[in-house]
Formats: structure tokens, sequence, C-alpha cells
């Protein structure tokens, strides 16, 4: 089964959780179904990842991945939307370990980096703020609750030598309380000759700056392969991204603020049966799954 405490979440929901939706059809079976095919298909590391045949993920031990198929149907059982550009997921093989890693290729052609020079952090988060309200009407029409962009959690980060990124926003539920442990989507990515990868670290914020070193040990262990790299750009063949880096940071945060979201709309289901409000927060999750089991084992002595 997977080894992460993920799974204590799901099975939990699973067990506990009464209701259907109204066309009928069991979300817990269809989460039922998606952990065991994540759980038959994952691959644990030390091992080499291939990335959608640009790069690869040398995994360390301690990790495990879940490929593009499997990975798909979990998110869409959470009620996310993953695209056609999902490579997989990677997740902790610690059951104490409250987070997961979404990876994508996206093939937007050659990004150039000329931008980072010159971009200024106020500008940013105004522009994130900016989208984030405009996808707030996409959500509201899923029945999603809506998000609000409170700061940085780091501001944009970009290594020109190895043309790396890092940056994260701190977003929490419209509305909700100044002090609400809000989502997290700490946002890695490297850029290649024809696109990049994206490695996005879903967690709470409460858990995000120890989680800081192992996402960015991950990014340190994505390659890209030979001739697909940054520096094998031919500008007189190859396609060159209709946008730079700048835009490219307010455009995906503003969009992927709403994977949190959709996580914890997910658990807002359950939250009265199963007494929590965040998914993947964990330890409260993973003591009332122990704490039914212990009730259950003391109830039949034999």
């Amino acid at each position: 089964m997977l080894p992460l405490r993920l799974l204590f979440a799901l099975l939990a929901a699973l067990v506990f959780a009464g209701p259907t939706r109204a066309d009928g059809n069991a979300p817990q079976a269809e989460m039922a179904a998606a952990v065991a095919a994540a759980s038959a298909a994952l691959q644990p590391g030390p091992r080499s990842i291939p990335v959608a045949g640009q790069a690869r993920l040398d995994l360390p031990r301690g990790y495990a991945f879940v490929p593009a198929g499997p990975a798909v149907k979990l998110l869409q059982a959470m009620g996310n939307r993953p695209g056609d550009d999902l490579a997989g997921m990677v997740v902790p093989n610690d059951e104490n370990a409250g987070w997961f890693m979404v990876v994508r290729y996206v093939a937007s052609g050659y990004i150039k980096d000329d931008d980072a020079r010159d971009w200024k952090a106020d500008e940013l988060i105004r522009s994130i703020r900016e989208g984030t309200a405009d996808n707030n009407a996409e959500r509201r029409s899923r029945g999603l609750p809506e998000v609000e962009v409170v700061g940085w959690v780091e501001a944009p980060h970009y290594d020109a030598a190895s043309h790396r990124l890092v940056w994260s926003v701190a977003s929490r539920a419209k509305g909700a309380p100044a002090d609400a442990d809000g989502g997290i989507n700490y946002n890695t990515l490297a850029l290649g000759r024809e696109g990049y990868v994206s490695m996005n670290l879903v967690t709470g914020q409460k858990e995000i700056e120890a989680q800081k070193p192992l996402a960015r040990t991950l990014l340190a262990a994505l390659e890209f392969n030979e001739g697909k790299r940054y520096a094998d750009f031919n500008q007189s063949t190859d396609k060159v991204a209709e946008y730079g880096l700048a835009a490219l940071v307010a455009g995906v945060a503003a969009k992927k603020l709403g994977l949190f979201a959709v996580i914890a709309a997910f658990a807002a289901k359950f939250a009265k049966v199963i007494g929590v409000a965040v998914f993947a927060g964990g330890a409260g999750l993973l003591n009332f799954f122990r704490k039914k089991k212990a009730k259950a084992a003391a109830a039949d002595p034999a």
C-alpha cells in the first residue's frame, strides 16, 4: 500500500464517510479505486524516473513516484482537473509526512529568462492577486471555495546558471480568519529547450518551512536529457514561448492556487465525520483513524 500519510487520510475518509453524490455514484468507491491503482503502480526510490521524454528525475531513497495514469485518477478523485501535461506525483515514504508533489512537463517552447533580472516582487504579487480573483469565478461555478492570496512564502528566485526557479505564495479560503492555516503550493521549476518541468509541492502553511529543503532536493535531482537542455536551444529552428518568466510566475501561481482549494473542498465533504478541515494535514486524521481501530479492537477481544 502507499507508504505515506496521504493514504491513511484517504482510507479514513473512505471508511467513515457515508454520503454519496447526487448522481448515485459513491465518491469513496472512486477514491478507493484510485488509491489501489496508485499503490499498485508505486515506484520507490532510489531510481531514475523518465519525465515526458525530456528529462529524468533521480529519485532518492525515501521517496516514491506515482506514474501519470494512476496519478491522474488520484487527483481526479480528489476533485482536481489534471491536464494532459501531468507526468506523475512524488510522495514521501513516511507516514508522518503530510505532503505530495505534482510533476508536470509543459511544452511551452523555449522561455526567455531576460526579465528575471528586472522583475519586482510587489508587482508580481499584485498580478497573482488579480489572476486569482479572475479564477475565483470558475471556482464558484464548480462549487469550490474561493481563494485569496496572503503574500509570499518565498519571493521568486531564479538561478540563471542552472535555469531553475523557486517561488511560493500563501493562500487561504476567502474570508477565512487571518490565523487560519492556509494551503501552500511551493513551486519549483526547471527550464529546458522545449518547455519546462514543474514540480509543485502541495502542503500546509505550518509545514512548509520544514519541507522547503526536500522540495529543493527533488528539484536538484532533475536533469534534462542531452539535446533537451536549456543550453541546447537553436534560435533558427526552435519554438520560443510567447511569455517570459515573470508572466509564467504570475499566471501559474494564480491558477495553481486552485489545486489546494480543490483538495480542501474534498476534505470538507468529510469534515463533520472525521473531524478535520484540511486534507493531508495529517496528524489529526491519522490519529482519528488509529483511535477507531483501537476502539474496534477493544470491543472485540478475540
